[in-house]
């Protein structure tokens, strides 16, 4: 009896090549924040396509383009980034259109959100969540703590206690920028590097204990590291729910002098191991009820209109939803490109550097 080796070699290629495009249909990698999704909604999504998630996280944007870029456009099948890394991820190639055809819960998305100066006509991105950056403070170490930005930059404001800024270079300097005077989406060159010689000499004082961003910023808040950091709005209501007493002296609080509002928008990698199974995803989530129960769950407001009527009553007020007040100081981190990225790469190397 003879074997055709050669016939031999390509069935088990053929049946190894299926097993692979199997295993990539029954699996979705989604990378996103840290505490940004109900367990329960990717337990539903599961059921319902018979696939696995598999959930990476990161902390900063510049640590999601980064891993991006070392390969994770070919590893994760969605990604959750802010508005204004939306137009570098779309001018460096790493993320794909939308087939809008699979999405039919789309028009279920705010008209505010339709067309974002981000991605305009929505072309390759679908919002998630929004929310807001502020101040997190301990009311014990500043019971009259000014509503503004002074509560960082200002040495006789907070001559003794330490603090934290944000890793992500264009919040610190935004909010630099706006503590100066030039509002907190300057992107002036002067105004920059008079921001960038004010978060130099920041740096430079005794209770300055680094940058961190987020979730790690309001744990060392919780242990008493820090007095005063920036998190964001949601994060900062999810953990006092979880531990409100520990949280029962931290309060939050958006400067007058300006801070940042943002989107956070799901998109597919240009290399994205399963297209077809994100698209499911991002309509799984564009659902109204579904769309009320990850806001319900991690505390930021829903770029969703249908899912309005499903909200939790918390979710209507401050700090999820701004007072009126507040609102028109809120600002949009500018999108930057070309010589004033560089620019402002250049100046924020030499701020971590000094």
């Amino acid at each position: 009896m003879t074997i055709n080796k050669t016939a031999l070699a390509l069935s088990v290629g053929a049946a190894l090549l299926a097993g692979s495009v199997q295993a990539q249909e029954n699996k979705l990698y989604l990378f996103n924040w840290t505490e940004y999704m109900d367990p329960e909604i990717i337990e539903a999504f599961e059921e319902k396509y018979d696939v696995d998630v598999v959930q990476n996280y990161f902390n900063s944007l510049p640590e999601m383009f980064a891993k991006l870029n070392a390969g994770g456009v070919s590893q994760y099948d969605i990604i959750v980034p802010s508005n204004y890394y939306v137009p570098r991820l779309i001018q460096t190639g790493l993320v794909q259109k939308l087939d809008k055809s699979k999405l039919d819960n789309l028009d279920n998305v705010m008209e505010q959100f339709q067309d974002p100066a981000y991605d305009p006509g929505a072309e390759y991105s679908a919002p998630y969540q929004w929310g807001t950056t502020g101040i997190v403070y301990n009311t014990e170490t500043f019971p009259d703590a000014p509503k503004s930005w002074s509560l960082l930059f200002d040495p006789e404001v907070n001559p003794d206690h330490p603090f934290a800024l944000m890793g992500d270079g264009q919040v610190s300097m935004g909010g630099a920028c706006a503590f100066l005077g030039h509002g907190y989406d300057c992107t002036d060159m002067n105004a920059w590097k008079e921001a960038a010689r004010l978060l130099i000499d920041t740096k430079g004082r005794d209770t300055f204990s680094g940058f961190s961003d987020g979730t790690p910023a309001l744990q060392q808040l919780a242990r008493g590291v820090t007095h005063v950091g920036l998190s964001y709005n949601g994060d900062y209501l999810f953990f006092k729910d979880e531990d409100p007493e520990t949280f029962e002296t931290l309060d939050f609080m958006i400067p007058d002098e300006g801070a940042e509002m943002w989107v956070d928008a799901m998109l597919i990698p240009s290399e994205a191991p399963n297209p077809d199974m994100a698209h499911k995803f991002i309509d799984f989530i564009l659902d109204a009820e579904v769309g009320a129960q990850l806001s319900n769950y991690n505390y930021y407001a829903s770029p969703n209109a249908a899912a309005e009527p499903h909200l939790d009553a918390v979710l209507t007020e401050p700090p999820v939803q701004p007072s009126e007040a507040d609102m028109e100081r809120l600002r949009f981190t500018p999108s930057l490109e070309g010589d004033a990225l560089q620019t402002f790469q250049q100046l924020w190397s030499e701020v971590q550097s000094r």
